[in-house]
């Protein structure tokens, strides 16, 4: 018999669809993963806005994980909002007991529109219990001065800021540039376990449809790592699939705020 390569999303719930676990199930299935998931609230919101977010309770978020490693198990998993201390730590002892290698974490701590996702207080638990534990994190730059506790003030320090968030080498690192304003988009990607320094270069869309782009991009290399590329590679091929999402999702109206981008623009035609 054959066997899926199995993804699985530990995150919030997005009513719109464009965020959260409904673009990280999208995401893995047009990467060719089959996609499992662990909800760990619901979020009232839509591409304008946060209305409200309902955690579930803990113990009930562990034991939907369980219920997914002990019978179809999982050969990546992505790491969303995390919005407490005690859900953060509980996840990452959860996660311990399986030996899982490819964790991709997506330190999602604010919205698109800037609504906050994360209690104060879990930000210290996040960054020195889960952080470490990942193989690789995805910050963009609002979330990456969360984590070094500083403005980033210049694109030029990008490969500096990357090595300093590896926490010493402990987990690769894909800064994402996005919330700057050049027209080219210049991400930096930190290989702690090559000592690599790798620059990916997009070029900037004018679009407001970037509701869920980080969730896709984690998801996306999530989904690679699930099926047994090396690291570079992954996050090359996911850097390539958001582009192209980003930019057929362009073409798009959803709702009346920050839009989704196109998951399947490779199987839409």
């Amino acid at each position: 018999m054959k066997k899926y390569h199995i993804a699985l999303s530990i995150a919030g719930s997005d009513p719109s669809g464009g965020a959260g676990i409904q673009a990280d199930l999208k995401t893995f299935s047009a990467c060719g993963c089959y996609g499992a998931t662990a909800i760990v609230a619901v979020v009232d919101e839509n591409t304008v806005g946060v209305t409200g977010v309902h955690p579930i309770p803990v113990d009930f978020v562990t034991g939907q994980i369980k219920s997914v490693l002990d019978d179809i198990g999982a050969d990546a998993v992505k790491i969303g909002m995390l919005h407490s201390s005690e859900l953060i730590i509980a996840v990452r002892d959860t996660l311990k007991a399986y030996g899982i290698r490819n964790i991709v974490l997506d330190p999602v701590m604010v919205a698109t529109s800037g609504d906050p996702l994360l209690q104060e207080d879990a930000v210290k638990t996040l960054k020195e219990e889960l952080v470490p534990y990942a193989r690789i994190i995805t910050p963009n730059v609002p979330e990456a001065e969360i984590l070094l506790g500083e403005k980033i003030v210049s694109e030029e320090r990008f490969p500096e800021y990357a090595r300093r968030l590896s926490m010493d080498g402990a987990v690769s690192v894909l800064l994402k540039a996005g919330h700057l304003h050049d027209d080219v988009v210049t991400d930096i990607f930190y290989n702690a376990e090559t000592d690599e320094t790798i620059e990916l270069k997009s070029r900037r869309l004018n679009t407001k449809n970037t509701h869920g782009t980080g969730c896709t991009l984690s998801s996306a290399v999530a989904s690679f790592l699930a099926k047994g590329m090396e690291m570079n590679d992954a996050v090359r091929n996911a850097k390539a699939y958001i582009e192209g999402a980003i930019a057929s999702g362009a073409e798009y109206e959803i709702g009346h705020g920050h839009g989704p981008v196109n998951h399947f623009y490779n199987l839409w035609k």
